[in-house]
């Protein structure tokens, strides 16, 4: 008898390809892939809720090698009628055409949703944590067009290596600032009790900070999804609530 699909599965921050070993990356590519696979019989939706790749960025006919297994089961999932979304992250903001024609996702940079009368709101969260202008700044430019174009005129060896610099400077900053501290889930909640004072959302789902939480607040209730690099955690919505779970493969 097949399984009834009534789950909805929302996970963040694989960062896939990043530079460390190509054995320890390939370790948590085929442990996400087993996650899939565990979770493909009963998926409704799955939500990837940014930094699911280290980096990415789409040339007309070249994009980042490696994470075939994960392509391809997540071209499963979809041909086996699971809606799967790519939420942008500070690490993949580029996502585009590729994601959308050929692997037959969605990419969204936030997102609104309503399940079982639950309003779920879901976003990277980068830039509602880090305010400063010069962040800003700087997502403002990655995120135009133009600079988009300049940087497509950078051969990819050369580019994807500047990338990667980046990439693992602006990773090992946020995982010297983004520890188990609670305090930093302080920004997060805060911008959402301020939006739950114009539009009322019963979730509030997050990635960003490596560090997994659920918490009821006021009326509304915080998630933010940890990450698949120390916690293996993700969240799921079933009947009328969100659970966070840590995957054990």
């Amino acid at each position: 008898m097949k399984s009834e699909k009534n789950k909805i599965y929302f996970a963040s921050d694989f960062h896939l390809g990043d530079s460390k070993s190509f054995n320890e990356n390939a370790k948590r590519e085929i442990k996400i892939v087993k996650w899939l696979e565990k979770i493909k019989s009963n998926a409704k939706e799955l939500y990837l809720v940014g930094d699911t790749f280290d980096f990415w960025y789409e040339y007309n006919h070249v994009v980042p090698k490696g994470n075939y297994r994960f392509f391809s089961k997540i071209i499963e999932l979809i041909e086996n009628s699971t809606d799967v979304f790519f939420i942008t992250g500070n690490h993949d903001l580029w996502m585009n055409r590729y994601i959308e024609n050929e692997i037959g996702a969605k990419v969204k940079d936030e997102m609104l949703i309503s399940i079982n009368n639950k309003k779920i709101f879901i976003t990277h969260g980068d830039e509602i944590h880090n305010k400063k202008f010069s962040y800003k700044f700087i997502k403002f430019l990655f995120k135009s067009k133009f600079c988009q174009v300049l940087f497509s005129l950078i051969h990819p060896t050369i580019a994807f290596s500047i990338a990667k610099v980046w990439s693992n400077a602006s990773r090992k900053k946020n995982d010297s600032i983004l520890t188990d501290n609670q305090k930093i889930h302080d920004p997060l909640v805060k911008f959402c009790k301020s939006k739950n004072k114009i539009s009322k959302n019963d979730y509030y789902i997050f990635g960003h900070l490596h560090s997994p939480k659920i918490k009821t607040v006021d009326n509304f209730t915080y998630v933010n999804l940890g990450d698949w690099i120390n916690h293996n955690t993700y969240a799921v919505f079933e009947k009328d609530r969100i659970m966070l779970k840590e995957f054990i493969s």
